[in-house]
């Protein structure tokens, strides 16, 4: 059930106050007795008032004992963006005065649209969701009235009717250089390897991959991609290469969902004997360290995780102490890298 959003009116009834003099205290203007002040920001804090006070001591103390709920499907310091991206929205929420604290969702709370049993509700001042691609579940969370902010989201989110503020890696620009680079040195047929239905981000490179071959007057051949669900095992060589030798012919590129995607690919062309760049030519998307490392090196997009992990602390805590603002949708720039898996 959705919680009711606390107000400036329901403080002041329940402090026996008139609704000026509680704006005041909220808007640090006029002159409030300090211990009216007390009262006001004790009682706020007791109702879940999520609007601090501008420019008065008292930030601290309305945050006091209130969590951050990190809420993912995966491991993030399993991997690059995760790692970094933590280490940057930590430092920002809890210089802020909040406590962050991580919550790993299970398929059958996914499905179930359930959070955790152990996640408290009134000790939770706002969400930040990364790896979470379920529209039901975002939707659930959004009805909660609790602030709420996403990194990423299912695919197609760009689509939807914001209800919350979402954070993302620029996806768009940086494959339409990819495509074009590609076109450029002499591709002609092109096809893309990922689920485009994995996440927004995914949707969106195939969005531009698509667009590219458009602009350039160039056929999108299914027949020469490898889209199946994310849940297929892209990891495994073997599985690429029965997938790579069904098709018709050998594309002259390939544009990878991401990184992960891109180096496995490489390792199945290089088992049928191709060489990159030479016979075909790879991109993939990240910037993740692995790319650097691979034979050869991979043309690629960096994601500035940093950047975007304190950029999201502090779009969420705006939001928790402006729940009135308008969502936001904020997408930080991605730099394509270019490697030798491309001419």
């Amino acid at each position: 059930m959705a919680l009711k959003r606390v107000t400036i009116q329901d403080i002041a009834t329940a402090c026996g106050l008139s609704r000026n003099t509680v704006s005041k205290v909220f808007n640090n203007r006029g002159a409030v007795p300090e211990a009216t002040k007390k009262a006001v920001i004790q009682k706020a804090q007791e109702l879940g008032y999520y609007q601090l006070p501008e420019e008065t001591g008292y930030a601290p103390e309305i945050s006091q004992n209130k969590n951050i709920a990190l809420l993912t499907q995966h491991k993030l310091l399993s991997h690059n963006f995760g790692a970094f991206f933590i280490t940057s929205f930590t430092d920002q929420v809890c210089r802020a005065g909040y406590t962050l604290k991580m919550f790993e969702i299970s398929p059958q709370e996914i499905e179930d649209k359930k959070l955790p049993p152990h996640l408290s509700l009134k000790e939770t001042a706002g969400f930040l969701c990364i790896e979470l691609f379920s529209k039901p579940y975002q939707e659930m969370l959004c009805s909660l009235g609790i602030p709420c902010a996403f990194v990423d989201g299912y695919a197609r989110t760009s689509k939807a009717l914001m209800e919350c503020d979402f954070i993302s890696m620029e996806n768009y620009a940086a494959t339409l250089c990819l495509v074009e680079r590609l076109i450029a040195a002499g591709a002609k047929r092109i096809g893309f390897v990922g689920d485009k239905e994995h996440c927004n981000s995914f949707y969106e490179r195939w969005a531009a991959y698509s667009a590219a071959l458009a602009d350039a007057e160039l056929t999108l051949d299914r027949s020469l991609c490898i889209l199946e669900e994310d849940s297929e095992n892209y990891g495994d060589v073997d599985w690429l290469l029965s997938r790579l030798t069904a098709m018709p012919t050998v594309p002259d590129a390939f544009v990878c969902a991401n990184d992960y995607l891109a180096i496995h690919i490489m390792a199945a062309l290089k088992r049928m004997g191709m060489r990159i760049p030479q016979d075909v030519m790879v991109t993939g998307f990240d910037g993740s360290p692995e790319a650097s490392m691979a034979e050869p090196t991979l043309t690629t997009a960096t994601i500035p995780s940093t950047d975007i992990g304190r950029l999201s602390a502090m779009l969420l805590i705006d939001r928790i102490r402006h729940p009135e603002h308008p969502c936001r949708w904020t997408s930080v720039k991605s730099t394509p890298v270019w490697g030798g898996s491309t001419r």
